[in-house]
């Protein structure tokens, strides 16, 4: 009978094909965050994550920076977490960001509902309160952990042939851990996004309220800071006080109490997985994800 001291000795293989899975640059104001994991669709590993979270802290700390743009390098904004790439690093132990412990070494559905809490609902919840606008630019596949990084920006601009899917529900979860989607699109369009695991076109999702803007990939940059540059000329602390406000307003609406039940339903879901099949993703990997996918969308061609 296993118990709550008996520990898991986990061996890390990842290897990570760069040591810069992230950039930051700063110019006139405007603090610019770019996933850099281009090969493997700016997949999020910890390794991003932790990046992810240290340049977001380094744009807050920095006076001269009034707005943060998040952005993909490559053709697509991110693919989500990372399930299947040699730098999946989930038995590799990182310095927290928040007070819960080591999930490497946990035993049963201990490890990733730990590991979770940190990476995912944790550092998503850090990054919407942090008191400076952040815009998300875009474009391509914006999937499922690509959801919770663009939900978390004040502002979304996207090009027209951006796309944004949450197809977990085929894993039989019940949506990302950042579960957003009821105050991003209505109820009842929530219910069908994730129901079918479609993809959601950006000219749709303009028209649910999830994007503020769709442009030509052309034109997709230009816009995008273009936005950044005007909300920058407001004073710092009139832009820090209106992002408390509107997200007071979401959390008086039930959305961080929201958050906190589906999380658990979430990991139930994995444990649930795990007993009926021996596998926490219900036997699916990255490539299995990606086929069903590409076969959602009736093309069976690559996004």
């Amino acid at each position: 009978m296993m118990s709550d001291s008996e520990f898991v000795l986990r061996e890390d293989n990842s290897v990570y094909e760069t040591e810069e899975p992230v950039l930051y640059s700063v110019a006139d104001g405007i603090a610019t965050v770019t996933m850099n994991r281009p090969g493997f669709n700016n997949a999020q590993n910890s390794q991003m994550t932790y990046a992810l979270d240290a340049a977001l802290r380094q744009a807050v700390n920095d006076d001269a920076v009034k707005v943060i743009v998040l952005r993909g390098a490559g053709k697509h904004f991110s693919a989500g977490h990372d399930i299947g790439t040699p730098g999946r690093d989930i038995n590799k132990e990182f310095e927290r960001a928040h007070l819960w412990w080591d999930h490497t070494n946990k035993p049963g559905g201990e490890q990733l509902y730990a590991r979770e809490q940190e990476v995912y609902l944790g550092m998503c919840r850090r990054w919407r309160e942090l008191p400076k606008p952040t815009i998300a630019m875009v474009q391509g596949a914006c999937i499922a952990g690509g959801l919770m990084l663009a939900w978390v920006c004040d502002l979304i601009v996207a090009s027209d042939d951006a796309f944004f899917q949450d197809p977990v529900v085929r894993m039989g979860i019940p949506g990302v851990e950042y579960f957003a989607h009821p105050y991003e699109m209505d109820p009842r369009i929530a219910k069908e996004f994730l129901f079918t695991g479609d993809r959601m076109p950006a000219a749709r999702a303009y028209e649910v309220g999830m994007v503020n803007r769709v442009v030509s990939r052309e034109e997709l940059e230009a816009t995008t800071y273009a936005l950044a540059e005007k909300v920058a000329k407001q004073p710092r602390m009139g832009l820090a006080l209106t992002k408390q406000a509107i997200n007071h307003v979401e959390d008086l609406a039930g959305k961080r109490t929201a958050m906190d039940a589906v999380f658990a339903w979430h990991h139930f879901a994995h444990a649930h997985n795990e007993l009926l099949s021996g596998d926490k993703l219900g036997g699916f990997d990255a490539k299995g994800m990606a086929q069903a996918n590409k076969q959602a969308a009736g093309d069976g061609k690559p996004a």
